[in-house]
């Protein structure tokens, strides 16, 4: 299977779907899977780091922005995240200070104490989408199989074919967690275990 790019993904996806009437409709699917691919998947494929600047204590998160990984403050000392309430409740309107909380509200995140100061930000990204003009993309690239059974899940749901979706969705589960366990390895194949307490 050589799937290099959005043209050799549409003909496979056609022919893997037997439906090879949907050519119209393929930037539609595309969208639907990469919108579903986007709420699961968390690889460090997608990891972005970020600069983001405040005022007032408020800062836009970046348009790709799905999940905070790490958050720093301009000293470079990660801050934690806290629910809005209790960062409303802690820090009041204190400022004058690097921020050590944060929460994120839609698409602002809220550091505390109050600061003009940037925060580095490593996030979580959305998959860069696939288009004709935008051909191909890391997960492409890396797991061409999680692309094929999610479009074709999403040709057989319009096709409102149950037997071919959840055949579909069985096989995009399993790339998927052949994706996973390669980015698990990637991360931690040569860590070592640290027992956490009292040194004796």
């Amino acid at each position: 299977m050589t799937i290099s790019d959005y043209a050799s993904l549409l003909v496979d996806a056609g022919e893997y779907s037997g439906r090879e009437d949907v050519a119209h409709l393929f930037p539609r699917f595309v969208g639907l899977a990469e919108l579903k691919l986007n709420r699961g998947l968390r690889v460090a494929d997608m990891e972005v780091t970020d600069d983001i600047s405040l005022a007032d204590g408020d800062g836009t998160l970046p348009g790709d922005f799905l999940e905070a990984r790490e958050v720093k403050n301009a000293a470079g000392i990660p801050i934690r995240a806290v629910s809005l309430q209790q960062l409303t409740s802690s820090y009041m309107d204190r400022s004058g200070m690097s921020p050590t909380g944060y929460a994120i509200v839609g698409n602002t995140i809220k550091a505390r104490p109050i600061s003009d100061q940037d925060l580095t930000v490593t996030y979580y990204g959305k998959i860069p989408a696939l288009t004709r003009t935008n051909p191909t993309n890391w997960l492409l690239q890396k797991a061409p199989d999680v692309y094929l059974f999610a479009l074709v899940n999403e040709i057989a749901i319009w096709a409102k074919d149950v037997d071919g979706a959840q055949a579909a969705q069985q096989l995009m589960m399993l790339a998927l967690s052949g994706l996973n366990i390669q980015d698990e390895r990637a991360r931690w194949g040569n860590a070592q275990v640290v027992v956490g307490g009292v040194t004796p």
